[in-house]
């Protein structure tokens, strides 16, 4: 769902700053409010659990989406609303059918392979802690491969998309 969908719900941080919670509103005390933590949806681990194969038992997902949007359905029902909703903890136990893992944090680019599954580290939009330039990481997703590459930000702003990345996403 956009932001425009859902109508302004989503915000979008700009200059460190997130604007529904400006310094100017937040100043002062204004009273009591709550928020609601969740955490470990941790995808896959129920079937993982229950067959006792952490290693290879947590192909399906649909007790944990069933829940998670059980969990959603009840927040939205809430009166008031909470102020905001932080989820910690694991998101993912098992990765059924998954090609590559796509990650940050290394401020660097990296990546490896193991048993079939791709690991790839994009370097940072801002700090570069190793030889790699500010930039994103643009994957293509077709239904027989995912392909991936990094550009800086100048090669972006001034060449775009390569051509060859481009035709892949014109395939049907």
């Amino acid at each position: 769902m956009s932001a425009e969908e859902a109508g302004g719900v989503f915000r979008k941080a700009q200059g460190r700053t997130l604007d529904a919670f400006s310094a100017e509103k937040e100043r002062e005390w204004k009273g009591p409010f709550y928020f609601i933590q969740g955490a470990d949806p941790q995808f896959g681990l129920m079937k993982a659990w229950s067959t006792g194969d952490s290693d290879r038992g947590g192909d399906e997902w649909e007790q944990e989406i069933r829940l998670t949007e059980q969990a959603i359905q009840a927040i939205n029902k809430l009166k008031p609303k909470p102020r905001f909703f932080v989820l910690c903890g694991d998101l993912i136990h098992a990765m059924p059918g998954i090609k590559a893992v796509f990650s940050g944090h290394y401020h660097r680019n990296a990546g490896s392979t193991y048993q079939n599954l791709d690991m790839v580290v994009s370097s940072a939009i801002g700090c570069q802690m190793g030889k790699d330039t500010h930039g994103l990481r643009i994957v293509v997703v077709t239904a027989e491969k995912i392909i991936h590459r990094y550009y800086s930000l100048d090669e972006l702003s001034e060449r775009g998309i390569e051509d060859d990345l481009m035709d892949l996403m014109k395939k049907k």
